[in-house]
């Protein structure tokens, strides 16, 4: 299943879900394509057969370059924020994995919805940078997200100096998930979303919500909420006897998704 917007592609194909954001070369988000990014991931948050959630772009120049410069000024600014934050809220409440694939620029906005996915999986030739500031602007998901991510002091730095960094120091700090060769990103992502795709979606929807629920709070009330998710609703389900029952037999688990 696909379904064509005017700034993205949508598909739907085998569990996975695809957001392509379509406007070359840079991908530049302009409310409008937020607008349907918010639409494409309610869809996908409400299709039972989507088991995975990815977001790249369109062509191999860049994942996007951020949000169009004409939406901070003082007239659309509110109206671009307040949609671009809807796809963060979003992006942590689908209760299905999300990725992002990273080719070319990652940069401002662009940047920030790749660091607002569970995962990211970029190419050698990817960049990931916040330049808001060298032109007068703030990026506030990453002031957010990015400490989160990488910690306090890289952050501070990235944001205040508007730094690009490469790859590969990407995942060194932490940002990125895995750096494989331009001509390996495929296969790369195929063998992740498999992964992830052969899990229990009942189970990893579970487990996502006690990242996410607990991940601000304190050791103690972390681990509190942690083992109520667990004992409350975890172990109510199918697919949580079936995992036990299959390790025990030595078998495959048959995942009902309840």
């Amino acid at each position: 299943m696909s379904q064509i917007f005017k700034n993205i592609v949508y598909e739907s194909a085998e569990g996975v879900a695809k957001i392509t954001i379509n406007r070359p070369p840079l991908n530049v988000l302009n409310i409008e394509t937020l607008m349907e990014l918010n639409k494409a991931l309610e869809k996908a948050r409400d299709d039972v057969g989507v088991r995975v959630i990815v977001i790249t772009g369109f062509g191999d120049r860049a994942f996007s370059a951020g949000l169009d410069i004409k939406d901070h000024f003082p007239d659309r600014i509110e109206t671009a924020l307040n949609t671009f934050n809807k796809v963060f809220h979003l992006l942590a409440s689908v209760d299905k994995p999300t990725l992002a694939i990273v080719h070319g620029f990652a940069l401002g906005g662009g940047c920030e919805l790749a660091s607002g996915c569970d995962m990211i999986i970029a190419s050698e030739k990817a960049q990931f940078g916040q330049p808001e500031i060298s032109v007068g602007a703030m990026p506030s998901v990453a002031t957010v997200l990015l400490p989160r991510l990488v910690g306090r002091k890289k952050a501070f730095e990235l944001i205040l100096t508007g730094d690009v960094i490469d790859a590969a120091e990407a995942k060194r700090i932490g940002l990125v998930n895995h750096v494989v060769p331009p001509e390996k990103l495929e296969e790369a992502s195929k063998e992740l979303i498999n992964k992830l795709k052969d899990k229990s979606p009942v189970v990893v929807k579970l487990t996502r919500m006690a990242l996410y629920q607990t991940i601000d709070l304190d050791f103690k009330g972390a681990l509190d909420s942690v083992t109520g998710i667990y004992l409350n609703l975890l172990i109510r389900t199918e697919d949580a006897v079936e995992g036990l029952k299959a390790f025990l037999e030595k078998r495959k688990p048959q995942w009902k998704g309840k």
